[in-house]
Formats: structure tokens, C-alpha cells, sequence
């Protein structure tokens, strides 16, 4: 069974009011909540022989949704702060970004134009260890458009539960908002264990 992590530490934070970040908590609770039963449906499932009917096989599908969700919003959520610093110029993910992208706002152009484009989603960072590079992706849905194979390093929620409570409409504010409270060294860890 899966427990919700505690993300309240991040209440007050700039760009993002309390009552957005506390709906958004609840909704995250909905994903592990689903998740854990999702998994109790399927073992039940599998434990009574029925691993060949229909409800078992949307149950399976439906596991992504949810078990992505969950993932998806723990990375979100950790890799924001209060504390915002700007990337370590030294860090291994800036000379990877610097190494595929040429320049650090060249890759930053890209990620905010990933996030603008209309549509819900994510938009995420990922590294590709197979071939040693940094790809900003979109991401529709939780269970679908994931690069196989790659690990994610920064991640944007952009499905709008993640800011029209205080923007509206207004997605670019969001994403300015965004990249002051990115919690950097969170990030250069995630891609420093991409490289062990």
C-alpha cells in the first residue's frame, strides 16, 4: 500500500496560493488512493482465476492512469521550493543541458514553449541514458507519450488544476511562477542517480 507524502512545506510558497496547492494535494491523494485500490481489485482478480475477463483487463489499463498520476505529481511537487536557486553552473544536468541544447536558454525557450503549447499534459525533462541526452517532452495524458526508457528530470504540471484557481487562463504567468520556484538542486540530484 502506498502512503500520500506531505507536501505542506510548500504552502506559502510565491506564485502558487495555499488554496490551489491544497486542492492540488487532494487531488494527488485521489491518485495513491486509487492506486492502492486499483491494486486490491487486481490481486482479488487474480486470486479468484478471473485474470482472463474484461474487468480485469481494464483494471490493468487503468493502473497507468492512476500509478502515473501518483509519480508524476510526487516529482512535481519535489521539485519545488521556497528556497529557489538558480541551476548550478557546475551541476552534471547544466553541462548535459548545455551539451544538447548548445546554451541554457536555448533549452529553457524549448521547455517554455513545450509548456505553452494548448492542451493539458505535462511537459517533463528526461534523460535518455542510451543515448546520453536531455529530451523536453510532452506528456498528454499520465499513461500515454512517456519515452521508454527515459528517467524524468524536471517536471511541470500543466493540466488545469495546476494554475487557473490563480491565473485563469493565463497559462504564461503560470509558467513564469514556475521557474522561480524550481527547486534545482532536487533536479541535479534526479539526474546525478541517472548517472550511478
Amino acid at each position: 500500500m502506498y502512503t500520500p507524502k506531505d507536501y505542506k512545506h510548500l504552502i506559502g510558497i510565491e506564485g502558487l496560493s495555499n488554496k490551489l496547492l491544497s486542492n492540488h494535494f487532494s487531488l494527488y491523494e485521489g491518485y495513491v488512493k486509487n492506486t492502492n485500490k486499483l491494486f486490491e481489485l487486481i490481486d482479488n482478480l487474480h486470486d479468484s482465476g478471473e485474470t482472463n475477463s474484461p474487468v480485469f483487463a481494464e483494471l490493468k489499463r487503468r493502473l497507468g492512469w492512476e500509478w502515473n498520476g501518483m509519480r508524476l505529481h510526487e516529482y512535481y511537487f519535489e521539485n519545488l521550493t521556497k528556497n529557489f536557486k538558480n541551476i548550478n553552473e557546475n551541476s552534471a544536468l547544466y553541462k548535459k543541458i548545455i551539451a544538447g541544447y548548445d546554451n541554457f536558454n536555448y533549452w529553457l525557450e524549448d521547455f517554455r514553449a513545450a509548456a505553452s503549447m494548448r492542451g493539458i499534459g505535462w511537459v517533463v525533462l528526461y534523460y535518455d541514458k542510451e543515448d546520453d541526452c536531455l529530451i523536453n517532452s510532452w506528456i498528454n495524458e499520465h499513461d500515454a507519450g512517456h519515452p521508454a526508457g527515459c528517467t524524468p528530470v524536471l517536471i511541470m504540471d500543466v493540466f488545469e488544476h495546476a494554475f487557473t484557481l490563480d491565473y485563469g487562463i493565463k497559462k504564461a504567468d503560470y509558467i513564469n511562477a514556475f521557474f522561480k520556484i524550481i527547486d534545482w538542486p532536487a533536479a541535479e540530484k534526479r539526474f546525478e542517480n541517472t548517472q550511478k
